[in-house]
């Protein structure tokens, strides 16, 4: 079944009692047993609900996975993912990811005895001098936010697999419609499913997939001891945005590229980070493990000061200054005070997050209407 066909179809089963061509939203906290023990898979919704089911099975469906847990959010998710850990376990992480992840791991984790190496992982080489005796994980995001950076999965993925590490992609930017991390050898895939697989700005939902059946019942036990689950109305919500997922990306990669490619050449910009531009460091390895280059990028002014900044967030009708991304409408933010914000800024800047960047997830409106919004605001 190809992939378009898989987002319509996979996890979908008429309701045996009505017909409904669309699973119900089970709003329900436990469930009847016909005997003690006897609950026919289930019985408190915190384990198991069939809407959850549903949406668990298109998820694993969508990523060629054999197994998808939902979570409450996309940092949930990952919050499970690093509960496999014990104290002394050391991961050898991304240096320029999400600022929710870095703050999970920074704030949280580091203090119950994980250790964190935070490397450029667009030279895979360069995880060579973390790796130890302690070393349990490589956590990676391709592309990169908020710089679209690209990284190697397959050479990382050939690394963690000589060194027996575990491998997890967060691959929220690509969405399984246009990169599948587990077929180029990663173990665990994440997802903010708050962002292209809901796609609508309607929820928080987070999700994993895996093929290794004992991770995904470690990750289960977790989940349901632990308690970051996702309610009903979720998981239906992020069935649905599934359906148009590839409808959806398409415009997305399409709008994406004009807005980049527009931005580039105003004379008020100084540089635009989009890994569809053929001289971009990772175009080659994007182009080969992506089908599209997605909606995402960023850009600096010229005139990168505080006050110019802040106008231009502040001139746009279209694009709309709030975070997240991956809706159908186009957002616009300022990584360096929202969501790299936890972040030190010595550290961002290192990582080449300036004060001025601004990032853009391109929505699917019209292009030529987005480049106008962006033409008025920039001058």
């Amino acid at each position: 079944m190809k992939f378009a066909t898989r987002l319509i179809h996979a996890g979908m089963e008429p309701d045996p009692s009505t017909g409904a061509i669309i699973p119900p939203i089970y709003q329900t906290s436990t469930f009847v047993q016909a005997a003690p023990g006897n609950h026919k898979g289930y019985e408190y919704a915190r384990s198991q609900n069939p809407t959850r089911t549903a949406l668990e099975k298109a998820l694993a469906s969508i990523e060629n996975a054999r197994h998808a847990l939902s979570f409450s959010s996309g940092v949930a998710a990952s919050d499970a993912v690093i509960r496999l850990l014990v104290p002394g376990d050391e991961v050898i992480a991304a240096n320029d990811m999400y600022g929710g992840t870095f703050r999970l791991f920074s704030k949280i984790f580091e203090k119950a005895g994980i250790h964190f190496h935070y490397v450029n992982m667009q030279n895979p080489e360069n995880m060579s001098p973390f790796i130890s005796s302690k070393t349990k994980m490589i956590w990676t995001e391709t592309p990169t936010n908020p710089l679209m950076n690209i990284v190697d999965l397959a050479a990382v993925a050939a690394i963690a697999k000589e060194k027996k590490l575990l491998f997890c992609v967060d691959n929220t930017f690509a969405s399984p419609c246009l990169q599948n991390p587990l077929d180029l050898g990663a173990d665990i895939v994440i997802h903010s499913a708050t962002k292209y697989l809901g796609g609508h700005s309607d929820v928080i939902h987070g999700c994993v997939m895996l093929n290794d059946t004992d991770l995904r019942d470690q990750l289960y036990f977790i989940q349901k001891s632990c308690g970051a689950v996702p309610g009903p109305q979720d998981c239906f919500l992020v069935l649905r945005g599934i359906k148009t997922l590839q409808v959806r990306m398409e415009r997305h990669c399409q709008n994406g590229e004009k807005i980049a490619r527009y931005l580039r050449k105003h004379p008020k910009v100084a540089r635009v980070y989009w890994c569809g531009f053929e001289d971009h460091p990772g175009y080659a390895v994007a182009k080969k493990q992506m089908s599209g280059f997605g909606g995402m990028l960023s850009f600096e002014l010229k005139n990168d000061s505080p006050e110019e900044t802040k106008r231009v967030l502040s001139s746009t009708k279209l694009f709309s200054l709030a975070e997240s991304l991956g809706g159908v409408e186009s957002l616009m933010s300022h990584p360096a005070s929202m969501t790299h914000a936890s972040i030190p800024r010595e550290e961002r800047m290192k990582n080449g997050l300036s004060d001025g960047l601004i990032r853009l997830s391109v929505g699917i409106e019209d292009g030529g209407d987005l480049v106008e919004d962006l033409q008025e605001a920039i001058g």
